[in-house]
């Protein structure tokens, strides 16, 4: 970004409609709020009543009116960072995720077709930032300004692996957030197999409690949830201060998606790069974010099946200098692909791209 383009910005009124109000949700830290803060922007909670030079949404904001917003010609920028367009059209999931937000509060206006929702906030916005070149490809049929940024990790990844030689029990660690931990299941046989041949543990760090419907109702302990997958599983509380400590301390990461479920296997590799800054070897389903990204890195871990999770989690159980040279080769690629310096600059662009003026121009 040129230095008068920043000046802009500092200028502009900018308002946000965050993940959480407390800003504490990694979609608002490991997003436009750590941009903002690293770039020196002022900006408040959004309020569809007010007139702003620049509104930045996220998954969280109320489509059926920022969809509509147009107070005083500002600038929309809508981050959607989910595969939701990857959902079919007239999903009956798509229909009652419509009726349950505006039936709870989320929506002011009822809008029955979710799918067709946020199609209309992509064609209101003036730039769409997402995660993967298939999302990019689905906005671009809405918005001709679509861009992919993905996340910070910083804050979050404060120490690497070193010592590559295996725990006894071996570790196999999952990080995510728990309304995500039922894709364990798809790694139980395989792990049962395996446990015959190597003592193994199952270690998890999420949160210990969260709500299963819609952010907001029916609050569940995520151990029970996770018991239900693994009789004896490690649990440990997600915490910035330690997270990385905690799986670093564990042998290998495993991030299992279910392909058959477009949503899912819509995913970015966030989380993959954020275990990679740790220099942690790991193992992932086959989804397109994926495969690219072990491509671009020189390593196939990206399992398309039970047969390939089996074959790769026994290799990299079996031989420390393959979990070494995965690590290793996952935090050098992070380091040159996806730097704090290019991330940056790639939220510089986006808002380059919308030709902001300040009132004195």
């Amino acid at each position: 970004m040129n230095s008068s383009q920043l000046v802009d910005l500092k200028n502009l009124r900018i308002g946000y409609v965050p993940i959480s109000t407390s800003l504490n949700s990694p979609g608002d830290k490991r997003r436009f709020v750590y941009y903002a803060n690293k770039r020196n922007l002022s900006f408040e909670i959004a309020d569809p009543s007010e007139k702003y030079d620049v509104v930045v949404l996220t998954q969280n904001a109320d489509l059926s009116i920022w969809s509509q917003y147009d107070n005083g010609g500002a600038k929309i920028v809508y981050d959607l960072i989910d595969s939701y367009l990857a959902v079919p059209k007239y999903s009956f999931k798509g229909w009652l995720r419509g009726l349950a937000k505006y039936f709870s509060g989320q929506s002011q206006r009822l809008k029955f077709n979710h799918w067709k929702t946020i199609g209309e906030m992509c064609s209101r916005a003036d730039a769409v930032v997402c995660s993967t070149q298939e999302q990019y490809a689905d906005i671009s049929e809405f918005c001709q300004n679509p861009h992919i940024i993905l996340d910070f990790h910083k804050g979050v990844a404060r120490t690497f692996k070193s010592n590559f030689c295996a725990n006894r029990p071996f570790r196999v660690v999952w990080e995510g957030l728990p309304q995500n931990i039922g894709s364990l299941k798809l790694l139980r046989n395989v792990l049962d197999q395996l446990s015959v041949l190597y003592p193994l543990e199952v270690h998890i760090v999420t949160d210990p409690s969260y709500n299963r419907y819609l952010g907001k109702y029916g609050r569940t302990k995520t151990l029970q949830t996770a018991k239900r997958i693994f009789s004896d599983i490690h649990f440990h509380e997600w915490k910035e201060s330690d997270c990385a400590d905690v799986i670093c301390s564990c042998d290998l990461a495993v991030i299992p998606l279910n392909l058959n479920d477009s949503f899912a296997a819509g995913k970015p590799e966030n989380k993959l790069l954020l275990l990679w800054r740790m220099a942690m070897p790991v193992v992932t389903s086959a989804s397109p974010a994926y495969v690219r990204a072990m491509n671009a890195a020189g390593m196939n871990y990206a399992a398309k099946d039970e047969s390939d999770w089996l074959a790769m989690l026994t290799k990299l159980i079996c031989n420390p200098d393959a979990r070494e040279q995965a690590g290793v080769t996952g935090k050098a690629y992070v380091h040159n692909k996806f730097s704090e310096e290019i991330l940056l600059a790639r939220w510089d662009a986006m808002f380059d791209s919308l030709e902001l003026k300040t009132s004195n121009s």
